[in-house]
């Protein structure tokens, strides 16, 4: 199941699409247009469908603004066919378009194709709640207040493997494992040292995602 975000003006379109997507299992967010504060919540979406006329931000504003902070597949609704505009879509960081009208077949087909390529690697930026990952630069951002975060190697590695899994348990030795692999020269022992730091370092800008789950080993929660 995948948490797909809809926005577009005309309601009956998002009934469609909700229903449509309802019946691949998936959680489908609608919005009727687009708010100023959408750009720092897109962490929870896989997938966004996204109308190119709108009132107010259009779907090409939207898309380029975000494009950086998000590695989703956007996906453009538009009854628009001229070959420019679809070009200019691609060159904003658009994945795919849909023309209306579309059939609810193609909606669904075109959408999971997209939600499995999406097993690859993220390449430029994860978010997680109010937390960027910059992965070329191996960098952490908060959001609020906007900074960066001064962790180590060892500690963004750490904080990268337990966000991306979030919800999930992972135990010192796995987190040792997948982070430094046994063939290094450290111990089990240093991951406590490690996510007490990462913990105080996460304080300071007022987060704490990281669960001990006693006895087992340690949780990201979403925040």
């Amino acid at each position: 199941m995948a948490h797909i975000l809809a926005i577009d003006d005309d309601e009956a379109m998002l009934t469609l699409i909700r229903n449509a997507l309802n019946k691949d299992g998936h959680e489908v967010t609608c919005l009727s247009r687009i708010t100023e504060t959408l750009a720092d919540s897109l962490s929870p979406y896989d997938l966004i469908l996204l109308d190119v006329m709108m009132p107010g931000t259009d779907g090409f504003t939207f898309c380029r603004n975000v494009r950086s902070y998000t590695d989703c597949p956007i996906l453009f609704l538009t009854a628009k066919s001229f070959e420019e505009d679809v070009d200019f879509g691609f060159s904003v960081g658009a994945d795919d378009y849909i023309k209306k009208p579309f059939s609810i077949l193609e909606l669904r087909a075109r959408v999971n194709a997209h939600l499995r390529r999406e097993q690859r690697e993220k390449r430029q930026c994860f978010s997680v709640g109010s937390l960027r990952f910059f992965l070329a630069q191996k960098e952490v951002w908060a959001a609020k207040p906007e900074q960066k975060l001064p962790f180590t190697k060892s500690e963004y590695e750490i904080s990268l493997l337990l966000a991306k899994n979030h919800g999930q348990i992972y135990s010192k030795e796995q987190i040792f494992e997948n982070v430094f692999g046994y063939d290094k020269e450290s111990d089990v022992s240093a991951i406590t040292e490690h996510i007490k730091n990462i913990r105080k370092k996460l304080a300071a800008v007022d987060l704490s995602p990281i669960e001990t789950i006693w006895g087992i080993g340690y949780r990201w929660n979403r925040i």
